[in-house]
């Protein structure tokens, strides 16, 4: 996932996924035998009033440059597209500007901070909306871009992720997005919770099955 040399660009949301995958990137410099770099990146969305003044101290504290990229994004899917599923296209729009700046950057590698319980929601929402058995890979090659994606704490629980931010007592910035909360993936969420209550296993198993499933990038 990560090899002596890389330039590695971290999107830097400013939630506490992101944040957490920044600060242990950042210390995982300190001590991993092959050296890389880091650039971390925030992407505008042109709505809100998000402020990254905490993240842009937080990563001169740590050492690691910023970037904030200025975009429409939410612009152009909120008010030009009035869009009523606007995830999937918000996603999308992100990830090219991600990647845009990241190459720009000089950087041959992007970290994403998809966690465990993001690929098992991920699961369900394909499986469910898509008809497909399906998540993201811990890593995925762009041909287009010259770019690896790479996840890092795609093994790390959320409720783990939680305990770190309050721990280390991590700036968090709100997503200033309208349907923070009230999507298809809240839904998802609030349904495991819900299943929980009678099998606390329900995720693990889940995980399992994506390992044993042989999805693209995956295996045991």
């Amino acid at each position: 996932m990560i090899e002596a040399g890389d330039r590695i660009a971290v999107g830097v949301s400013g939630g506490k996924d992101s944040m957490t995958l920044l600060t242990a990137l950042r210390q995982l410099q300190n001590f991993y035998p092959k050296k890389f770099e880091l650039e971390a990146i925030s992407l505008t969305m042109g709505i809100g009033n998000a402020d990254f003044t905490p993240v842009a101290e937080y990563c001169k504290q740590i050492g690691v440059n910023y970037t904030i990229e200025e975009t429409l994004i939410g612009k152009i899917i909120f008010e030009v597209r009035n869009e009523k599923n606007p995830c999937s296209m918000c996603a999308n729009l992100r990830r090219g500007a991600l990647h845009n700046k990241a190459k720009m950057l000089g950087c041959n590698k992007v970290a994403l901070g998809h966690h465990r319980d993001d690929a098992v929601e991920t699961l369900l929402l394909s499986t469910f909306y898509e008809g497909r058995i399906h998540t993201f890979s811990p890593v995925t090659y762009l041909d287009r871009k010259d770019l690896h994606l790479i996840r890092p704490l795609i093994y790390t629980e959320e409720k783990q992720i939680k305990s770190v931010v309050k721990s280390a007592d991590l700036p968090i910035v709100k997503s200033p997005c309208h349907v923070d909360g009230k999507t298809k993936r809240q839904y998802i969420k609030d349904l495991l919770l819900e299943l929980q209550k009678d099998n606390k296993e329900i995720k693990s198993n889940l995980f399992g099955a994506i390992k044993r499933a042989e999805i693209d990038g995956w295996h045991e």
